[in-house]
Order: structure tokens, then C-alpha cells, then sequence
């Protein structure tokens, strides 16, 4: 058990990096925003590990070799977003409500657990409980990212645009790290 939370853990810090950026967004936090992003990650991170797990190691070989270029591209495109949106926004456009993106939502939260179905293949070879897993790894995810959309609030409350450039660029280099740490460069 206190292995699976510490890979709980683990999987959630993309999910709470991607959940300040979030938060970041948003001008008014109603916490139904913060549940809702949270419960798209904790979601994701709770499936993906069942199906890499329903997949085995027949696949393993194929999903890594293309799930880092994956995590990278849809990371890169939606931080370079959120950079034009910050370098395009008026002093009269700050206040205007940010409202949730489901297929924003739904892109973070594929993009966001890539890792997730790997792990849930090296979980079939272990032979773990994955419900007891998947279901760990969700609930953890969960709370962790929806604490990360308070905290992204604060800040872009404070910060604003500025805040918001800087999420961009967070997603980017969070895509990029990936990149570099699959192709053995870091």
C-alpha cells in the first residue's frame, strides 16, 4: 500500500502542475471549477492505469515509444495557448470570467496520465490489485490537483496575465522535460 501511494503521488504531479495552471485562469474561483478539473484528472489517472493494465506487455514496447512525443505536443499547444491568450489580454478583459473548456479539460487529463497506462502495465506484470491502485491513484490525484487550483488561483488573482504567461511556460517546459527525459537526454 505505501508503495502504490507513493506512485499515486508521483503520477499526480503532472495533474498538480497542470491543475495551477488552471487555476491561474481562473478570475473567480467557484468551487465547483476546482472540482471539475480536479475530478477530470483524478478520473484520468484512475482509468489509465486499468487500461495499460488490460493491455499487458504485448503493447508496452509500442505505447513507449510515442508517449512522451504525445504528452509533449498536446502540453506544448495548449501552454502556447495560454501564453497568446495572456500576451492578447486588454486591462479590460482581465476581469472577465474564464469558463471551463471541456475539451481543454479532456486533452489535460489524456495528457496528464500517458504515464499512468504505462504504469498500469508494469502493475499486470506484478500481478497488483489495480482496483485497489486505480482507485488510490484517483483519489490522491484528486486532491492534490484540486488544492493546485487554489493555489493557481492565488496567484493569478495577484498576478494576472503575468501569472498566466508563466503557466504557459510552465506547460511547455513540463512537455519538454518529458521529451528529454523519454529520449534519454536528462
Amino acid at each position: 500500500m505505501i508503495t502504490i501511494f507513493f506512485i499515486a503521488l508521483g503520477l499526480a504531479m503532472d495533474a498538480f502542475a497542470v491543475s495551477i495552471c488552471q487555476g491561474l485562469k481562473l478570475r473567480k474561483l467557484k468551487i465547483g471549477h476546482a472540482t471539475i478539473i480536479a475530478l477530470t484528472y483524478g478520473l484520468f489517472q484512475g482509468l489509465m492505469p486499468v487500461v495499460g493494465y488490460l493491455l499487458g506487455a504485448q503493447l508496452e514496447r509500442y505505447i513507449t515509444a510515442f508517449d512522451h512525443w504525445i504528452a509533449f505536443i498536446l502540453l506544448g499547444m495548449i501552454g502556447l495557448n495560454m501564453i497568446k491568450e495572456a500576451l492578447s489580454k486588454d486591462e479590460e478583459d482581465s476581469d472577465e470570467e474564464y469558463h471551463l473548456n471541456l475539451k481543454e479539460q479532456l486533452v489535460m487529463g489524456l495528457a496528464t496520465s500517458i504515464d499512468a497506462l504505462v504504469v498500469g502495465i508494469t502493475f499486470a506484470f506484478l500481478k497488483t490489485d489495480i482496483i485497489l491502485a486505480a482507485s488510490s491513484i484517483a483519489i490522491i490525484t484528486f486532491i492534490i490537483a484540486f488544492f493546485g487550483v487554489y493555489i493557481g488561483h492565488f496567484f493569478g488573482a495577484k498576478f494576472k496575465s503575468k501569472a498566466e504567461l508563466a503557466g504557459g511556460l510552465i506547460l511547455i517546459l513540463m512537455g519538454l522535460k518529458i521529451l528529454l527525459e523519454h529520449l534519454g537526454i536528462l
